[in-house]
């Protein structure tokens, strides 16, 4: 379909425009199918409120449709992904035939490592986690997303397919018999296939990139954390509890529990080494509709504009990140006979788009507490290593390498809002929110 009448300025004499948006309401009419009520892609409300299919006519002719909005999804247009597009002039047998955005992702992530280790970006040692992840893995990682799964496969590199396959195993919840199994069925029925040989094979390649995390040996009674000055005793300083499970075996020691640790400054840092996010995090800035009295965004809020007057040079930067936290317990086990409650805790940045801010890919887990029972007021012993992460990026920051501007910056990072139910939130502000001295809330 034309959409060149989307660019026409002269919306009520031209009858281009009106022949334009008569098809477009046809369209989006069939999409509907007899609902009142569809979105409204005009330059104000941009897809993010739903109006009456007669408000939509009107807002096309008197606001205009929002010219960035190209491929018309939430109409009636279906969404093409074009995985196999190739460049003109390449030749179909070589390997220029081949196209795949992996390499790119590996170009930014070094360019990232590459300005971290000459701009001296000055990191503590939050558990030895780094943005590029290790360095001797790199020209093994390029290799493979420049290698064809296949001599004859145009779709997908060796690590995008080792990618995916891990990203269903997590979906579909297979176990790791289960992947291995189907490892080896695709090696039989391919054998020119380049497949890793087992999981933990492919683990080793997934990990360079670096999507790992830290054990830290937690006390039993949730006292202390073993980390940092606790961090060689066998013992609890303050109840004197074992740190290990007796075992027989002399070989390994078993802690009584484990906290799971994702540091949360390469997990920020990341989110600026690829051109589409790092462009999205300044969307509350650079694309937002202000309309002063609708809240479509945090950025609309009046903490979020009480914080940016009272800290004017944190908020100069748009690309500086407001985050918001929310923590629960849950049982993983879905066996409500069999008591466990296991607390993640679950970090936000507000600088994104609403269609994105709330969405998996962005939402950063950044602890795992262990149970059996909940943590209960304990609960900050297990948050000290994120505590001390939003301390450095609030005080100091880190450099940052922006793919969007093509530059590094000095990344800083705040915690505007909580999330919780009140039991939950009782644990992690300390404050009562039930008995008879009860103050639900701060002020």
């Amino acid at each position: 379909m034309d959409k060149a009448w989307m660019s026409i300025e002269d919306r009520f004499m031209s009858n281009e425009y009106a022949i334009g948006v008569s098809h477009f309401m046809n369209m989006a009419k069939e999409h509907a199918q007899g609902g009142i009520d569809i979105r409204c892609p005009c330059r104000r409300c941009r897809n993010m409120l739903f109006q009456t299919i007669t408000t939509v006519e009107e807002h096309l002719f008197i606001i205009g449709i929002d010219p960035s909005y190209k491929d018309w999804i939430f109409h009636g247009e279906e969404e093409v992904l074009d995985v196999n597009s190739s460049e003109e002039g390449d030749d179909a047998s070589g390997n220029d035939s081949y196209i795949d955005d992996t390499d790119e992702l590996l170009d930014d992530i070094q360019a990232g490592a590459s300005m971290d280790q000459s701009g001296g970006s000055q990191i503590p040692a939050f558990d030895g986690v780094t943005l590029g992840g290790s360095s001797a893995t790199f020209p093994e990682l390029l290799e493979d997303a420049r290698s064809p799964l296949c001599p004859s496969c145009l779709t997908f590199s060796k690590l995008s397919f080792i990618v995916k396959l891990l990203h269903i195993k997590t979906v579909g919840g297979w176990s790791v018999k289960s992947f291995n199994m189907v490892i080896k069925l695709l090696k039989s029925a391919f054998p020119d296939a380049l497949l890793p040989d087992s999981y933990n094979d492919a683990c080793r390649l997934e990990r360079g990139l670096g999507f790992n995390y830290t054990k830290i040996d937690a006390c039993l009674n949730d006292c202390v954390l073993f980390w940092k000055e606790h961090s060689d005793k066998e013992k609890c300083p303050k109840c004197n509890t074992p740190r290990w499970v007796l075992s027989s075996t002399k070989q390994k020691k078993i802690p009584h529990k484990v906290l799971r640790h994702f540091p949360l400054v390469p997990r920020l840092q990341r989110l600026f080494v690829s051109n589409k996010t790092a462009g999205a995090m300044r969307w509350h800035a650079t694309e937002r509709v202000n309309d002063y009295n609708v809240m479509r965004h945090p950025t609309d809020s009046k903490v979020w504009k009480d914080f940016g007057v009272q800290y004017p040079q944190f908020a100069s930067d748009p690309r500086n990140v407001r985050i918001g936290l929310t923590s629960d317990g849950f049982n993983p086990f879905n066996n409500i006979a069999k008591p466990y409650s296991i607390w993640p805790v679950i970090l936000v940045a507000y600088n994104l788009p609403p269609w994105l801010c709330m969405k998996d890919p962005y939402l950063m887990l950044l602890l795992l507490i262990p149970g059996p029972k909940a943590p209960g007021n304990d609960i900050d012993v297990y948050l000290r290593p994120l505590i001390e992460e939003l301390k450095f990026l609030w005080e100091v920051g880190v450099n940052t390498y922006d793919a969007f501007a093509l530059q590094s910056f000095r990344l800083h990072a705040t915690l505007l809002w909580t999330i919780n139910d009140f039991p939950a939130y009782a644990n992690l502000s300390g404050w009562s929110t039930k008995g008879k001295m009860a103050c639900p809330t701060l002020y």
